[in-house]
């Protein structure tokens, strides 16, 4: 037992406060917020009482989003891949909110190419828009909201932000024809714990959440033959994920500060199988 003298300055001592992040009135940013797994996420978040700003480049969708769930949300046109395109919507974030202290990256693409395939070698072209946007875009947003963030007064145990990173069950079973994707999203899962470790002495987390089949406008407008076997390769329950339960995990992450430098898989126990 320690002294009564040296208990106080314990970080056992702090175990039984509640160190949680209290999202009331704090600030995210989410990335891809305009749509599917976003777009849920936004809404979870301004349930929990922050105040959201959507990153997104639909204008059109983003700004009537904004505008339908009110004052507590603000669109900007962002691409997540243009340093000063993402340095931009931090600004008018700052500037409205006073302040950034999550930022949830959702935006990401897809493509379809075989390595080697019947009309030759998969389009480089088409490789490096996947990795800009997917894992560059990742990294983007997340090196400039982590600047922001610092200059947040220190909460609970002197966090000052935290950094949610999506990647995929594809960065670890990978399917025929998703070599550009899978690499993206591979890249995701190993820059989380480098990323944590270069934020710990700012008081900023990261983790990074690998979805599996999700029923996102996307994936709901594909046919049954597309959308039954990968139902089928799922454990439990037999359906696609739900955009609010990735965006209920989302909202943990950034509430259980104890949470860094990890990814969670959340995918129905579904291990891909190559096609």
């Amino acid at each position: 037992m320690l002294p009564p003298r040296l208990a106080s300055r314990s970080p056992i001592s702090r175990i039984l406060k509640d160190v949680s992040m209290d999202l009331s009135n704090k600030v995210a940013i989410v990335t891809g917020g305009a749509s599917g797994l976003g777009l849920a996420t936004v809404e979870a978040y301004l349930a929990k009482g922050a105040k959201v700003a959507i990153f997104d480049l639909n204008e059109e969708v983003g700004q009537k989003t904004a505008e339908k769930l009110g004052a507590n949300v603000l669109f900007v046109k962002v691409n997540v891949a243009d340093e000063a395109s993402v340095q931009a919507g931090i600004d008018a974030t700052v500037a409205k909110f006073g302040a950034v202290h999550v930022a949830v990256n959702c935006a990401g693409i897809g493509s379809a190419q075989r390595t080697v395939g019947k009309n030759g070698p998969h389009s480089l072209e088409v490789f490096n828009k996947v990795i800009a946007v997917n894992l560059v875009g990742t990294f983007n947003v997340t090196r400039l909201a982590a600047v922001a963030m610092q200059k947040n007064e220190g909460l609970a145990d002197n966090e000052r932000g935290v950094v949610i990173n999506t990647a995929s069950v594809a960065a670890f079973d990978g399917q025929i024809g998703q070599v550009a994707y899978s690499a993206s999203k591979g890249a995701v899962v190993g820059m989380t714990l480098p990323i944590a470790r270069d934020l710990a002495s700012i008081g900023v987390r990261c983790c990074t959440i690998a979805p599996g089949i999700f029923n996102t406008p996307l994936m709901n407008s594909a046919p049954d033959a597309v959308k039954l076997p990968l139902i089928e390769m799922t454990q439990f329950p037999k359906r696609l994920g739900l955009p609010e339960e990735y965006a209920k995990l989302a909202v943990h992450i950034a509430e259980n500060t104890f949470l860094n430098g990890e990814t969670i898989r959340i995918d129905g126990g579904i291990r891909m199988a190559p096609k």
